[in-house]
This record gives C-alpha cells, sequence and structure tokens, in this order.
C-alpha cells in the first residue's frame, strides 16, 4: 500500500471489529472487508437491480452492480491521488447500495410506504442490516463484521432518533462530526458515476436526446471540445467521449477543491477529520453545474412519462407483495418465516422484498397474483 496521510483510516487506528478476529496474513484489514461484500449474496444480487431502467428493457443499462463498479473506481481513484486508504474507499463503494430494493428508488420509496408505523425503510439502513446481521456466511458471526469504518461509510445518511439505536456508529450523527475521507469521497464518487452514466442510459434509451441536453452546460461544454477536436466522430462515439470528459472535469475539480480544503484545515489525524468542517467537495462553480444537470435529470429522465409508467409498475409490484406476506406469513419461504416468529412480520417482509431482485419480485408477484400461474 502507498504511504498515507496521518489523518488516513489504517489498520492501526481502526476502531476494529465488532467479532475479534485473527488479523490476515497477506490483505489488509480492509482488503479482506472489500472481498468479504465482493462475495457477498447481497453483492451478486445487484447485478439484476434497477438503476433508472428495468434490467429486462436492456442489457447495457446500468444495473445496481455496476454503478457500484464505477463508483469504487472513481472513489480508488480519488483516495489514493489524495494519499488516502484506496481499500477502504472501495469496500464503502461496492456496498453503499445493497440494502437497494428492486426496481430503484421507485421501489424503495413503495417499501418505505408500506413500512410506516413499523420503523419504515432506508436504502443506507438496509445495507447496514445485511452486512451486520443477514448475511449467512460464516460460523463465528451473523452478517459480514466488517471494520467500523467500512460499517460507518455505508451509512450516509441516517436521522438523530435513529442514530440512538445504533450505539457509537450513530455518535456521529447526534453529535454533528464528519466521517472518515473515505467514506466522503464515496458520497461524491457515488454522485458523479449516477449523474453522468444516467446521461448516458437516458440518450441510449432515446428518452434524452442531444437537442434537450443543449441547455446543461457541464454537457454541452465538453460536447464542443469534442466535436472541435474530432470533428468527423458521431453518434455512440460522440457521447462516450463527452460523458469521458464531463467525468475527468468533475473527478479533477474534485481533487483540487479537496487538496485545498485540506490545506486549508491542515488535520493532523484522523480525529481531527471527524471534527472538522466537510473536507472532501466540489468548488461552487462545479456545485452550480451538477446542481443544473441534476435538475435536468431530474425534469427529463426521472419524470418522463415512460419511466414513471415503470416506477408506477413497480410501485404496485412492492405494495402487493408486502400487503399478501404481512397478511400471510405462511407465504413465505421458511426461513423468512422463522425469522418472522423471532421478529415481526413487517421488518422480515421488508427483508425478504428488499433482497429480491427485479425479475425475482415480477416472478413471485405473478405467482401470488397471476391466475394462469399455478
Amino acid at each position: 500500500m502507498p504511504d498515507l496521510a496521518p489523518y488516513a483510516v489504517c489498520d492501526g487506528n481502526s476502531r476494529g471489529r465488532a467479532v475479534a478476529e485473527p488479523r490476515p496474513k497477506v490483505r489488509s484489514e480492509f482488503q479482506r472487508d472489500r472481498d468479504r461484500i465482493v462475495h457477498s449474496t447481497a453483492f451478486r444480487r445487484l447485478e439484476y437491480k434497477t438503476q433508472v431502467f428495468v434490467n429486462h428493457e436492456g442489457d447495457l443499462f446500468r444495473t445496481r452492480l455496476t454503478h457500484s463498479i464505477e463508483v469504487a473506481q472513481i472513489a480508488r481513484t480519488v483516495a489514493r491521488a489524495l494519499e488516502l486508504n484506496d481499500d477502504l474507499a472501495e469496500a464503502i463503494a461496492l456496498a453503499h447500495d445493497l440494502g437497494h430494493t428492486p426496481f430503484g428508488h421507485a421501489g424503495q420509496d413503495a417499501l418505505n410506504e408500506c413500512m410506516q408505523g413499523h420503523g419504515g425503510f432506508e436504502h443506507n439502513l438496509q445495507s447496514l442490516r445485511i452486512v451486520d446481521r443477514l448475511e449467512e456466511r460464516y460460523g463465528a458471526f451473523d452478517g459480514l463484521n466488517l471494520m467500523f469504518e467500512t460499517r460507518e461509510g455505508i451509512l450516509k445518511h441516517c436521522s438523530p432518533a435513529r442514530a440512538r439505536e445504533l450505539g457509537d456508529l450513530g455518535l456521529r450523527f447526534i453529535d454533528g462530526r464528519r466521517p472518515t475521507l473515505e467514506a466522503q469521497i464515496c458520497n461524491l464518487a457515488d454522485e458523479i458515476a449516477y449523474n453522468n452514466h444516467d446521461v448516458d442510459d437516458g440518450l441510449r434509451s432515446g428518452v434524452l436526446t442531444l437537442e434537450l441536453l443543449q441547455d446543461v452546460s457541464l454537457f454541452t461544454r465538453h460536447a464542443a471540445e469534442v466535436s472541435a477536436e474530432f470533428p468527423s466522430i458521431a453518434g455512440r462515439r460522440r457521447v462516450h467521449e463527452t460523458i469521458r470528459r464531463m467525468i475527468d472535469a468533475q473527478v479533477t475539480d474534485l481533487l483540487s477543491e479537496s487538496a485545498r480544503r485540506i490545506a486549508a484545515a491542515a488535520p493532523g489525524t484522523l480525529e481531527d477529520v471527524r471534527s472538522a468542517a466537510e473536507l472532501i467537495g466540489f468548488s461552487a462553480a462545479m456545485t452550480e453545474e451538477n446542481r443544473a444537470l441534476k435538475g435536468f435529470l431530474r425534469e427529463h429522465l426521472y419524470r418522463h412519462y415512460e419511466v414513471l409508467r415503470m416506477t408506477a409498475k413497480a410501485r404496485r409490484v412492492i405494495h402487493d407483495l408486502f400487503g399478501a406476506f404481512v397478511a400471510n406469513p405462511r407465504l413465505l419461504p421458511p426461513q423468512y418465516q422463522a425469522m418472522a416468529a423471532a421478529g415481526t412480520i413487517e421488518r422480515t417482509t421488508a427483508d425478504y422484498i428488499a433482497g429480491m431482485t427485479d425479475r425475482y419480485s415480477m416472478r413471485e408477484h405473478r405467482r401470488l397474483f397471476a391466475v394462469s400461474e399455478f
């Protein structure tokens, strides 16, 4: 591992694991975390979970899995350039969406509606629940027994009320302290990845057009550069070259602004990072360009009638499944019936539905509600 800054996370200053284990022989602790995440069942399921477009709509659209890989690539690059722990950044990035429902944000919103009065549903908390409890791979403990800082980075948002239930992991939300710089990097890497690949997928689907994107300065600026440098290229090649430059501009800006903030704050230790203002961020100019891009995507992609039709169907599937399982727990697989007996039927049903892929949830819906499915 390259030399790390004194305020980076390392094996020596980590708060460790909830269940003590022998140190790995040829890996760092955070490489071990990354490997456990990659081998988890929840990680494999991300291949068939929606980002924006339902997976079966086309083979080339992003899924939660490809999105997570793209986030990890960006996060690792930024962390290494800033002399931070790129293994930790990669582990957080690969795990940050493990708790996402089928059908993207529409599925999460629907499941949260179903869980009102029963603790609600939030995918960051579900990701933590998966790595802490739901994965069943090891004899000595439930979950993956990840390092404290990996678990902390997975938990991007949390209300003070929920934070109080999480012990040491939730204290920063109560005390107003910051997570590690590696976790802060993952938050922005996630934003860079989904904003830019949603443009790409939107164009591929035909929901977005190059004409519509003329109002987005971040796109038009780089599209003009591509046209000037490569006047003969067109189609997908032109789009890829433009989006590549958009990502590069955002990563370059993030590195420059974050390095400036770190130099100004001059943290000497990891604890200095936790008590400082947010040190990883974009410049004011790039923040404004990103705000405009997000606004454009919200209006022209996420609220497009074709996307809304998909999300309306997704919400109905989630609501129907939840209602059926809560009304009759014996419809659940045996292991989930046992979990419901030890906990609550609502939370167990949420665990079951959140773990489904898009196509599995649709298959379950047909089994329960289609007259021809016997």
